[in-house]
């Protein structure tokens, strides 16, 4: 059965530095994007990329925007985005700015959150679904050169909280 999925920009990050084959995470039958936040991330990687890793990030981006579609923020997204603002101003549990827009998209367009990044905690907002993937999150600093491919990545489901 298809899945309606959007991809944090975590997941992005884990498959350019080749710790995450995407393919073991999206099938064939999917309907996968990502929202325009993921790619005003990954646009900034490229620009505080090393002169020996921005090419290689540009040309993923590049390749990336081809495959999957980008799910524009609009009115849509910033009325929910502020529901979300407002929930987070309630229960006073911090939240990345960014990630709010991410799950604003999510919970418009109905789709799922894949994510590698648990403490975003976006399964605990309002009407957002996600699945968080196990295994090396991104970090600030790539593999070493000779880093080998993560397996294994497992999925925990995260609750659907409606409000």
């Amino acid at each position: 059965m298809a899945r309606r999925l959007i991809l944090d920009t975590g997941v992005l990050i884990v498959a350019e530095r080749s710790t995450l084959d995407l393919g073991s995470v999206i099938g064939d039958d999917d309907d996968v994007v990502i929202a325009a936040i993921s790619v005003a991330e990954l646009y900034a990687g490229i620009e505080l990329a090393d002169e020996r890793n921005r090419a290689r990030r540009s040309a993923f981006v590049a390749h990336l925007l081809e495959l999957i579609p980008v799910e524009l923020y609009d009115l849509s997204i910033a009325e929910t985005h502020g529901r979300l603002m407002a929930d987070v101003h309630r229960t006073g549990i911090r939240r990345g700015a960014h990630d709010l827009i991410i799950a604003s998209t999510a919970a418009v367009t109905r789709r799922t959150i894949v994510t590698t990044d648990r403490s975003a905690r976006f399964g605990e907002l309002p009407g957002v679904e996600c699945v968080v993937l196990q295994g090396r999150p991104p970090s600030a600093h790539p593999p070493p050169m000779n880093h080998q491919p993560a397996s294994g990545f497992g999925r925990i489901g995260c609750r659907r909280r409606d409000g």
